[in-house]
């Protein structure tokens, strides 16, 4: 099949899954379609066993690799349009949780998982080793932009809330990927770095992609500024995310890190279209509100129909059920480990705890990682069913209940946030003066946990 070809069908696919959601479901419509995906292919493969219908389905998403497709292809430009439309004031506000979270976390969070998957492997008896297990909690510990921002936007919480989970899922990916590169290497037979080796390969990676989206994103932000013209702005931006991602991983440092770092430069100046300094970059943020959209829907829709080609048994089935509970208590423990540790953070309490466990979703990152796996580790398989059983209930049961989470866990907060939200519709512009809004929010959550 064409390349041509191939674009043309999934897009076909997933604009029908898309209307058949929104004419008789009702879901959200990244949620819906993945949905939907997940339930055709689950039918087919359950019925279709034997037909050509299967078999060119799974002929189709065969020749899709998705791996190399979101890791080096549209991540870029979707972790720019998070990076663009996230609010740099609330992210800096809570800069050291938000890097606590973004590196200890995850860390943490490995660990956890790798420890609690090989315990549960041994339980229903089949045994991984414990390196493959770390690194499966390598994969499966960083939350994922795509899928948290996408909830978020539609779920409506404290602006410092949101600020914590956004930040943190936008930076954490350099950790993940570093973990994940070497607990990998050395599960393949590679030599165990020491301690200064993985803390430079850290330094490279997140301070190098740091320093490196700045520099585009000043040098694109100048441009844009001084184009005095839409599509040129467009192409700009566009640069940004593809170029300067594949530009970063041609310099070997965080690509993710160094596309959130330009989104955030380039949005940070007029962080609404209300606010905005320049027209150019004013039409940026509907634009690539488009743009985010539009990949969203199509990755949502490819992990829903990606499913029809995995291969698995009846215990690896076991296994990825089994994986959602140890992945939701580690990550809970990453976070309030930190909580703990640090006294400023115990402001938070188990409610916001609770909310940041439920509310750090895994997406379409997680999967790509995993697939990468399927030419590298002889018991791949049961890793990538492992991803798939936690990305769907992530997706589909996580995402859907986190207002009701959010309502149940911090009610105070989530109310002065709405009357916040009313106030600042009905009033004009605030002066440089004024409070802020978001600040009733965070009373309101220190509140409602010491209540």
């Amino acid at each position: 099949m064409s390349l041509l070809a191939l674009i043309g069908t999934l897009i076909t696919l997933v604009a029908a899954l898309g209307y058949l959601n929104h004419r008789f479901i009702g879901l959200p419509d990244a949620t819906g379609i993945a949905a939907i995906g997940l339930a055709a292919s689950l039918l087919m493969g359950v019925f279709g066993q034997g037909t050509q219908l299967l078999a060119a389905a799974q002929e189709l998403f065969g020749d899709v690799d998705f791996a190399s497709l979101l890791l080096h292809g549209i991540l870029g430009m979707l972790l720019f349009a998070g990076g663009l439309h996230a609010s740099v004031a609330a992210i800096a506000r809570e800069k050291w949780l938000v890097l606590i979270l973004s590196t200890v976390g995850v860390l943490v969070s490995t660990v956890a998982v790798g420890f609690g998957f090989y315990a549960v492997t041994w339980v229903v008896g089949m045994p991984l080793p414990l390196l493959h297990c770390l690194v499966f909690g390598a994969l499966i510990s960083p939350t994922d932009p795509i899928a948290v921002l996408g909830v978020l936007r539609k779920v409506g919480v404290p602006a410092s809330l949101e600020a914590r989970i956004t930040g943190e899922s936008l930076f954490n990916d350099g950790m993940g990927v570093v973990l994940f590169l070497t607990l990998l290497g050395i599960a393949v037979g590679g030599a165990v770095p020491t301690l200064g080796d993985l803390g430079l390969l850290l330094v490279r990676e997140m301070l190098g992609g740091a320093v490196f989206g700045i520099g585009v994103g000043l040098l694109g932000l100048y441009m844009i500024r001084t184009a005095n013209s839409d599509a040129i702005a467009t192409l700009v931006s566009l640069a940004m995310a593809t170029g300067g991602y594949a530009a970063a991983e041609a310099l070997g440092v965080s690509a993710p890190i160094a596309v959130v770092f330009m989104g955030l430069l380039v949005g940070g100046r007029g962080e609404s279209p209300r606010v905005a300094e320049h027209s150019s970059q004013r039409r940026l943020f509907t634009t690539w509100e488009v743009i985010d959209e539009l990949l969203n829907l199509m990755l949502f829709g490819l992990i829903g129909l990606e499913i029809i080609t995995l291969q698995t048994s009846a215990s690896g089935l076991l296994l990825s059920v089994l994986a959602i509970p140890v992945v939701l208590l580690a990550r809970y423990v990453s976070v309030v480990l930190p909580v703990m540790a640090a006294p400023r953070l115990r402001e938070w309490g188990r409610g916001v705890s609770f909310v940041m466990t439920w509310g750090g979703l895994r997406g379409g990152v997680s999967i790509a990682l995993a697939l990468s796996l399927a030419s590298t580790l002889p018991d791949s398989h049961v890793l990538i069913a492992a991803t798939y059983g936690v990305v769907i209930f992530s997706i589909l049961v996580q995402g859907l209940t986190l207002r009701r989470v959010i309502s149940r866990a911090l009610p105070a907060a989530l109310l002065a946030h709405r009357e916040a939200q009313a106030e600042e519709n009905a009033a004009p512009d605030p002066s440089p003066g004024q409070a802020d809004p978001s600040d009733a929010g965070q009373a309101a959550i220190s509140a409602s946990n010491r209540s």
